[in-house]
């Protein structure tokens, strides 16, 4: 690690960005609404502000031994220091290693930014991992034939020598979903094939972070039995793109409140956008997919690396709630009561279970076709619907661990008041610690499950998880069950 923190030195052995050169990447243009005005660039929202800033610390840490290990790896190929967002595991240790940079980025936003900088690059190396699959696929759209599998390889190679960030928008927008004629009507579609690319139209929806990251990796994902040729695409564009537009909804967070009042909530934000393509040109080099039905049916496979990532920021999420939890006992003195005992019990059972299904995934990954090591898909499945199912719960006995504490809170500008912040300082302390201290405690398990940020937050890690119908059918789908038939036949004497 030593060797490898002495390479950042010299620009040439390394391909990462600064915060500063990962800002000014942003200010290019791009066409973005919130609360139906136009802003002239991403820095002019507050929130998405401050959430890039967030952003661009991370890139930052690169450069900081603390942080090199978790977010940096030497490329075997090239020699070179790189993200490790970017890096392609092909071993055990690999994904231990790779799972680093997602503890890093769940621990740097608290878990609430699910798609930080490290997600889309997990999809890209998806496709990777299945590179023999799509080598052997060839374009249905006549008059545009890339070569996907080259393609795929070109993009992970960009991606790491330009420490680049993406966003990831897979599904399409709510609509009429009584016939299937109301989802198609808003699907990605090929409406032309120029020199060198196609041109493409159609609304993707969800697009957490598309403001802030410089590309949209998209698919269209669902919602219809049978997709038309035109809209079976998997490529990625550049956000600034002539004919992209986004609409966000509204801010959650608080940007340019104290870190006391807001100690999460001042961090900013990524935001969602619903993406409008209008007639956008995709170059031939960015698409990995075009008008084979059969590939579309590998998002599961593909998804597999991004469905880990979903899973170990929630397990990092929960010990989160743990320590909040233990924090909580401690300052207001309950820790010796059984029943206030066995509602941290709950918590750490939860962070415990989600832990044991990502060390399980983990122990029983296999390579892939394309000799990447891929985690148990079942595990994470069977996880990520554990996690989704309890998470309300957890939510409701972390604040019950707080009492009266999240109702009652006042604010710095109170504390600091003359008049009357000796009253609170008076007669609010914690067990050992200032009212003040107490105070800020409160506030962040109030940022983390009650605020408007947490509540959609709440809202998105069901969303984004899929239904826990759904999650069964994958279940259904995803785990062999031949050896336990065989062993219920065996002893019961079935023939």
């Amino acid at each position: 690690m030593d060797a490898q923190f002495k390479l950042l030195v010299d620009p040439a052995a390394h391909s990462l960005k600064t915060g500063e050169e990962f800002k000014r990447s942003l200010d290019d243009g791009r066409a973005l609404w919130v609360n139906g005005k136009r802003l002239n660039s991403v820095f002019d929202e507050p929130a998405l502000a401050a959430g890039i800033d967030l952003l661009a610390s991370m890139f930052d840490d690169q450069f900081k031994p603390e942080f090199a290990d978790a977010t940096t790896y030497v490329d075997p190929h090239s020699g070179r220091v790189a993200s490790r967002a970017w890096q392609v595991p092909r071993t055990i240790a690999d994904l231990q290693d790779r799972r680093k940079m997602i503890e890093y980025t769940s621990l740097k936003t608290a878990g609430t930014f699910g798609r930080p900088p490290d997600l889309a690059p997990a999809i890209a190396v998806g496709l990777l991992a299945y590179l023999p699959t799509f080598k052997a696929k060839r374009s249905l759209i006549e008059g545009c034939t890339p070569d996907f599998a080259e393609n795929i390889e070109r993009y992970v190679q960009y991606g790491r020598d330009q420490n680049l960030t993406a966003s990831e928008s897979l599904t399409g927008p709510q609509n009429d979903r009584s016939s299937p004629k109301g989802v198609e009507a808003s699907l990605l579609k090929v409406k032309s094939v120029e020199p060198g690319g196609i041109r493409i139209s159609g609304i993707k929806t969800v697009g957490s972070v598309s403001a802030q990251a410089n590309e949209i990796f998209f698919t269209n994902l669902g919602g219809i039995r049978d997709t038309p040729a035109e809209a079976c695409i998997w490529a990625s564009v550049p956000v600034a793109s002539g004919g992209i537009r986004m609409i966000s909804r509204e801010m959650v967070s608080h940007p340019g409140s104290s870190a006391f009042d807001h100690p999460i909530g001042h961090l900013g934000e990524e935001a969602d956008q619903l993406i409008i393509f209008d007639n956008v040109f995709v170059p031939a080099e960015r698409i990995f997919n075009l008008g084979d039905p059969a590939a579309m049916q590998y998002y599961g496979p593909v998804c597999v690396f991004a469905h880990w990532h979903v899973l170990t920021r929630l397990a990092v999420k929960a010990e989160l709630f743990v320590g909040a939890g233990q924090l909580v006992l401690d300052v207001l003195g309950t820790g010796h009561i059984p029943a206030v005992q066995s509602m941290l019990g709950e918590l750490i059972e939860y962070a415990q279970t989600l832990r044991a299904f990502i060390t399980a995934a983990e122990a029983l990954a296999k390579p892939t076709e394309g000799d990447v090591m891929a985690p148990d898909v079942g595990m994470l499945t069977a996880g990520r619907l554990h996690s989704i199912q309890h998470y309300p719960r957890i939510i409701h006995t972390l604040q019950e661990l707080c009492g009266q504490g999240l109702v009652m809170r006042f604010g710095k500008a109170a504390f600091d008041n003359p008049d009357i912040g000796h009253y609170l300082h008076d007669m609010l302390p914690g067990k050992g610690v200032s009212a003040e201290t107490k105070e800020v405690l409160m506030n962040f398990i109030w940022d983390m499950t009650a605020s408007s940020l947490a509540g959609r937050i709440a809202l998105f890690e069901n969303v984004n998880a899929s239904p826990a119908p759904r999650l069964r059918e994958r279940l259904y789908n995803e785990v062999k069950r031949d050896r336990f038939v065989d062993q219920v036949k065996q002893l019961a004497g079935m023939r």
